[in-house]
């Protein structure tokens, strides 16, 4: 017969380590944003409000059509890893990705040939200079003889989109298009007149690349290169869209909203760290200094941002400040950063 007071020890054990288990399943299951959902579209809709009025900023036109575009589009989503998806204003009407797209195909590089690919042929540091210059593919070759750039700016982003593999240009296109598809949780498409505006305009992109070409950072067809990253550039999206796309890196690859894997966890970190150091242009410093977020903006008017763990933010408004960042995106991200406790490097100190 078994002595009761074992039986009852072994009981309370076994209890114990079942609610341990529950615990431990209930903490990584967990979404690692604490808030309520009243909460998180209460700090949307806050910031909504606040810059719903602002009128500073102009639409980028050196790229004639993007004159056009309504500046009073303003729309904001937020994307959980749980896959819940928080709006705020305008989130239908559709925009150019423009640079943003430069992220997602850096990603695509990743996928297919390993972060190396970018890394060591293309760089991953900050240039400081334009995101359009000339000088610095100049400097990286001859002044530091190697890579001395990103997959953020014009240069390495030309670069990284000739290195996409394919069999034919349409096929290479095509699947640039679809890993963005995947992504955003929807099938994309492209501005057609953003795209031929685009490529009518182009001439130092074209200079871009053939100066890429010529000192090997791309090895062949600099002109295709230069057409498709052209196209990749006028692909349309909305505020839900950029979202989802942002939030799927916040979950490590993983789409929150269709549960599609679309990108090894392992390369997000990586691609993360980029979009600290360069994504919004000349400005990319004070983005981070103001909310630690890993972001990425586009002259079309929007702007992606990164909390890893917590969520993924999108906002578009067309009107940029002189260093081509959308003004009301960048105050309404970092006010809903911070209400939500998203900045990655806003540690509390252990007392013990």
């Amino acid at each position: 017969m078994i002595d009761p007071r074992l039986y009852r020890s072994w009981l309370y054990g076994f209890v114990s380590m079942k609610l341990l288990a529950l615990a431990l399943v209930a903490l990584v299951s967990t979404p690692a944003l604490a808030m309520e959902p009243k909460q998180i579209q209460a700090a949307l809709d806050r910031a909504y409000e606040k810059y719903k009025g602002l009128k500073e900023g102009a639409n980028a036109d050196y790229i004639p059509v993007l004159a056009k575009v309504d500046s009073n589009i303003y729309g904001i989503a937020l994307v959980t890893p749980d896959g819940k998806v928080y709006t705020a204003g305008d989130v239908k009407s559709e925009v150019s990705i423009q640079s943003i797209s430069k992220v997602f195909t850096a990603a695509k590089v990743m996928e297919q040939s390993g972060p190396d690919q970018i890394f060591g042929t293309i760089g991953v540091d900050a240039t400081g200079m334009r995101f359009n210059s000339i000088v610095s593919i100049e400097m990286s070759k001859q002044a530091f003889g190697g890579p001395e750039m990103n997959p953020l700016v014009n240069p390495g982003a030309i670069a990284a989109t000739s290195m996409v593999k394919g069999n034919s240009r349409d096929d290479i296109f095509n699947t640039i298009l679809s890993f963005y598809s995947d992504f955003a949780g929807r099938k994309l498409t492209v501005n057609q007149e953003v795209f031929k505006s685009e490529s009518d305009t182009n001439q130092r992109n074209q200079a871009i690349g053939m100066l890429m070409y010529a000192y090997g950072y791309i090895k062949d067809n600099p002109q295709q290169a230069t057409d498709i990253y052209t196209e990749q550039c006028s692909v349309s999206v909305n505020a839900k869209d950029l979202a989802t796309m942002a939030g799927t890196l916040a979950n490590g690859g993983l789409n929150p909203v269709t549960q599609k894997a679309v990108m090894k966890p392992d390369n997000v970190p990586k691609l993360l760290a980029v979009m600290a150091t360069a994504g919004l242009y000349d400005d990319s410093g004070k983005w981070l200094w103001r909310t630690g977020l890993p972001g990425k903006s586009g002259v079309g008017g929007g702007i992606i941002a990164v909390s890893p763990g917590k969520f993924g933010i999108a906002v578009i408004s067309p009107p940029l400040d002189e260093a081509g960042n959308s003004v009301r995106a960048q105050k309404a991200i970092a006010d809903i950063s911070n209400a939500l406790g998203g900045n990655p490097y806003a540690i509390m100190p252990v007392k013990k």
